[in-house]
């Protein structure tokens, strides 16, 4: 298959979405349709991995929900994705902060500067 030609055709479905890296704690207005009618529903959570490129890119987005922790995979290009918005970000040192999932309480919502702590 011709990579220019899946290039070209993904570049039509492409949505103007904010630079979100790892790190960053994001809000997702995901439209949800339930019998008929349709509302709008906010996730918010921390960003802890981001795989994919062009329309097939996805991130993986984690909360505590009720003392749960909770991880969302959201397509970052999906039609059913409203809007993007970024509320805090945050620099850090890996690519994947599958570490926060080991953590508890105040410490599991924010990412510590400077050494991972594992």
């Amino acid at each position: 298959m011709n990579i220019d030609l899946l290039n070209k055709v993904e570049k039509e479905h492409l949505k103007d979405v904010p630079v979100i890296k790892v790190g960053d704690t994001v809000i997702a207005h995901t439209l949800i349709t339930e019998k008929g009618k349709s509302r709008v529903q906010l996730f918010e959570g921390l960003v802890i991995a981001i795989k994919g490129s062009g329309t097939r890119k996805m991130l993986t987005a984690r909360k505590i929900s009720h003392g749960v922790g909770v991880e969302k995979i959201l397509p970052l290009h999906s039609p059913s994705i409203q809007k993007w918005e970024i509320v805090k970000s945050e620099s850090v040192r890996r690519s994947k902060l599958y570490y926060m999932r080991k953590r508890i309480g105040k410490a599991a919502t924010r990412v510590r500067k400077g050494k991972a702590q594992v």
